[in-house]
This record gives C-alpha cells, sequence and structure tokens, in this order.
C-alpha cells in the first residue's frame, strides 16, 4: 500500500502529539507526588506569612498608639495574677499589720484548700463588725 504524503504527515503529527502527551504526564506524575506537594504548600504558607508579618508592620507604623494599647492590654491580661499579688503587698506594706479589722477580705491572701483546683469561697472575717459586713 502506497503512502501518501498526507497520510505520512498525520503520522509524524500523532507521533508528537504521542510525545507531548507523555511529557505531560510525566510531568503530572512529579507534581502530584506527595513531597512535592508538601514543598509548594510549604513555599505557599511562608510567603502567606511573610506577607502578614508585613502588613502588620505598616499597620503599627500607621497608629503605634492603638498598637501599643492593645500590647498593652494583653500583657495585662497575661500577668494578671502577678499584678494582683503585687498590688496585694503594695497594700499590705501600707497598712498596718496589726490592724487586721481594716484590712479588706478581698486582699486578704488565703491558702488554696489541698486537692482541688478551684479557689475556696472568700469569708469575712471574725473580727468585723456588722456595719462593715453590710458594706
Amino acid at each position: 500500500m502506497k503512502e501518501t504524503a498526507k497520510i505520512a504527515a498525520a503520522r509524524v503529527e500523532v507521533a508528537e502529539r504521542r510525545a507531548a502527551l507523555i511529557e505531560a504526564v510525566r510531568a503530572l506524575q512529579l507534581r502530584l507526588q506527595p513531597a512535592a506537594l508538601v514543598t509548594e504548600v510549604w513555599a505557599k504558607a511562608k510567603n502567606k506569612g511573610a506577607d502578614m508579618a508585613e502588613e502588620a508592620v505598616d499597620a503599627v507604623r500607621a497608629r503605634p498608639v492603638a498598637a501599643g494599647g492593645i500590647a498593652a492590654a494583653v500583657a495585662m491580661f497575661l500577668a494578671r495574677e502577678p499584678i494582683k499579688d503585687a498590688v496585694v503587698k503594695v497594700y499590705d506594706a501600707m497598712t498596718s499589720r496589726d490592724d487586721t479589722k481594716t484590712r479588706r477580705p478581698a486582699l486578704i491572701k488565703k491558702k488554696p484548700a489541698k486537692g482541688t483546683a478551684k479557689r475556696p469561697a472568700r469569708r469575712l472575717s471574725a473580727s468585723m463588725t456588722k456595719t462593715e459586713k453590710t458594706q
């Protein structure tokens, strides 16, 4: 059987397209490997994190007072127990040790009960007068 030029050109085109398709499938196989996917996701996450950090720096530069206030509020929230303890110590230092009647019961530090994670209920001291209890 005699091949015409048209059939020969079609066979060459089919061979070229087949080679291109095989190359595309190999590229997809490499791209869809788990290690390649993890690397791609990691790179995107790093870029997104860098962008967010840059935006945060720009926001702080634009509003330094607001950013400082937010940072101070977060720091005070995280350090609320040490701050409370420091205030109690200052109050105790400013009041007389003998003058237990004038102390507020909220400022008297009590030891936590053994075996419980909760704080014990606050009780009024027996030495307080009736009028001080109602205030």
